[in-house]
This record gives structure tokens, sequence and C-alpha cells, in this order.
């Protein structure tokens, strides 16, 4: 059993990587798409044979990257990052969910341990402290660029 590398057409990944699954073979045990591996999908399978029998009905799969893959080399992609990753604290991000869509704000403190994040709102006549999940901020300008 393997962890193999097969290329893509761009931005098809997730659809080859659910086709592969929906395949339903048995000797086929994992497919995975990361965001930041573009024309890629790693697929853990019992050979490279079997891949390469399941791509052939499978549209925008190109072909097998020659040799294998090890876990230590996929095993960053399986921890999901935290919504709060990359953003500091005084940070200027705009609301994208909640009652304050839209509102720009500063970001004050960060909680990565519940992945929220307290900001103040730029507009408001009285500076008010609102806590909000991470992925309901986009970062519109950060101090460390």
């Amino acid at each position: 059993m393997g962890i193999y590398a097969v290329k893509t057409t761009a931005s098809q990944e997730q659809t080859v990587a659910d086709m592969i699954i929906n395949r339903e073979e048995p000797e086929v045990h994992a497919a995975l798409a990361p965001d930041s591996l573009t024309s890629y999908v790693m697929v853990e399978a019992d050979d490279h044979n079997v891949i390469e029998r399941v791509l052939e009905d499978i549209p925008h799969a190109r072909s097998i990257v020659p040799g294998e893959s090890d876990i230590s080399e996929v095993e960053h992609f399986l921890s999901p990052k935290p919504d709060v990753e990359g953003i500091a604290e005084g940070d200027i991000v705009e609301l994208i969910a909640g009652p304050f869509k839209g509102e720009k704000a500063q970001v004050q403190r960060i909680d990565e341990g519940k992945d929220q994040v307290t900001v103040e709102l730029y507009e408001a006549t009285v500076p008010i402290p609102v806590t909000v999940r991470g992925d309901q901020i986009r970062v519109l300008d950060s101090d460390e660029r």
C-alpha cells in the first residue's frame, strides 16, 4: 500500500478526487485534493496499477507521478489550519458574515484556541469590541506585509 500523486487538469482536483472515491474500488483507500496543491490529487491505494486502471475512465486525470510518496510528505495536508492563521493584532479586516457584514474593523485580540478574533469596528462612534469566528473575517491590510 502506498500514496501516489495523480496529475490533474488545473481546478479539477476535487472533481477527480471525488470520482476516484465514487468508483468504490476496494484497493483504493483514500483520495485527497488539498487546496494548497494545484493540479495534483494524492491517492492511497494498494499499488499504482489499481490507480492506472481507475484513471482510465476519469476525465481531467492526466497521469500518475512515478514513485510513491511517504506519509510524512502528505501529513501536513491532513491537519486543518485554524481560520485565524495569518491574522495578526492590528490588521484591518472586513467582516464577511453576521450582523456587521461589510463593516471594516481592526483586530484587537486573537484567541487561537477558540478560533475567534476580537475586533473593534471602525465606523462606530463609540469603539465597540466584537468577537467573531475566524472564518467570518477577511484581512484587508496587514502590518506584517
